[in-house]
């Protein structure tokens, strides 16, 4: 340990042509983006037991997230979360109804001398999808490193989560529409994996962008349609759509309604479902100190400011941005759009760090249950434009 408060991160040569190896293994489609912030030359070692506690954390966390919502999920509760109105009852809906399934999400965790904390959890629309399931595991082979073992996992947990959805609604036909912002080539690339093991799941799926989707409430084309071919549209009652929950009511409300509406009248099934948006919530991270409070694997967080050093993050802000870190009195600020949201303030945690400074934050995917984990480093605040770092076990 470099300190009482923060640990040492341990780092060994990985070198390699990735893209190549990716490539080979007949990944093309996801190479360009999902190997944008590959860091090649290095990995992260980590122990067994280090791997099985963040696993076990992640696994752990979204136990306790579920037994604190309330079941009738009251507005005053809602309220706390920042959830908006007028998701209210598509939120409900999909929170009591079982075949209403929840894919994956992403947990940041900090790993402390005191085991892993809390930082946020990604549960609605997380990325990092195809350096987590793909790249970093060609990584191995790219370096030569073919026994080597890594918690990779994510690809195999999809299938698995992908299937029980179509199987919980089996009296649905199994087509299902993945849709991105057109804009955002990342975005086309996280769902191109999820296209992918939804096919090996037994759905027929079809990836194209959200702008490209077309709603209909009424008569016989009643759904949710999507051109595949020059002149062929086709009906789909499953949806994906890497689109923030938030951003639909807010910037949206009128594709809210109708998604609402076919969900009421089982036209169609949405992942993540809109009840994401309660763990998606950085009025989480506070309703679980309440809940839990001096869990060892939770930060102090309030809904007010904290004494000593913390970090005040919006509620529903992405990418690191508009945060701020308070040190009695002195602030840190990350600039963005986020200004004017709720805002919760949390504990300030550090990162582990290697020899050269770079700071490492954890990111373990829940999909079922905690399945893979892949890293993020950066000299201050994490960002998406935060290098990517492979892992291994040592051994």
């Amino acid at each position: 340990m470099s300190d009482n408060s923060k640990s040492t991160i341990r780092i060994q040569p990985h070198t390699g042509d990735v893209e190549k190896a990716v490539r080979g293994l007949g990944w093309e489609w996801c190479v360009e983006d999902g190997c944008a912030n590959y860091v090649p030359g290095e990995t992260v070692v980590i122990s067994e037991d280090e791997a099985e506690e963040l696993l076990d954390a992640a696994s752990s966390l979204y136990d306790m997230m579920v037994q604190s919502v309330p079941d009738d999920l009251p507005d005053a509760f809602l309220k706390v979360l920042g959830i908006p109105e007028n998701l209210w009852q598509l939120v409900r809906i999909s929170w009591n109804d079982d075949r209403q399934w929840h894919l994956y999400g992403r947990f940041d965790l900090a790993q402390t001398p005191d085991g892993p904390k809390l930082l946020e959890f990604n549960a609605d629309t997380a990325t990092s999808i195809p350096e987590t399931a793909v790249v970093q595991w060609a990584s191995l082979a790219a370096a030569g490193k073919q026994n080597a073992n890594q918690y990779s996992g994510l690809y195999e947990a999809l299938v698995e989560q992908l299937r029980k959805w179509r199987e919980n609604n089996d009296d649905l036909a199994p087509a299902l529409l993945v849709t991105y912002l057109g804009a955002s080539a990342e975005d086309e690339a996280n769902c191109a994996v999820i296209t992918q093991a939804a096919n090996e799941a037994g759905f027929d799926a079809h990836l194209c962008p959200i702008e490209n989707m077309t709603i209909s409430t009424e008569g016989e084309e009643k759904g949710v349609w999507a051109q595949v071919e020059s002149e062929q549209w086709r009906h789909f009652p499953f949806l994906f759509k890497l689109l923030p929950w938030e951003q639909i009511a807010w910037e949206e409300p009128e594709l809210l309604a109708s998604l609402t509406l076919l969900s009421r009248s089982r036209t169609i099934t949405i992942a993540n479902p809109a009840y994401t948006l309660l763990f998606q919530s950085k009025g989480m991270l506070a309703w679980l100190w309440k809940a839990y409070p001096y869990h060892p694997l939770l930060l102090e967080t309030d809904l007010e400011p904290l004494t000593g050093k913390y970090i005040k993050k919006p509620y529903f802000g992405r990418e690191g941005q508009s945060v701020e870190v308070v040190d009695r009195g002195r602030v840190t600020k990350m600039e963005g759009e986020y200004d004017r949201q709720q805002q919760v303030y949390q504990r300030w945690c550090e990162l582990p760090e290697d020899s050269k400074g770079y700071q490492y934050q954890a990111g373990v995917f829940w999909a079922g249950e905690g399945c893979a984990i892949g890293f993020r480093r950066e000299k201050g605040i994490i960002t998406n434009l935060s290098q990517f770092v492979p892992h291994l076990l040592e051994g």
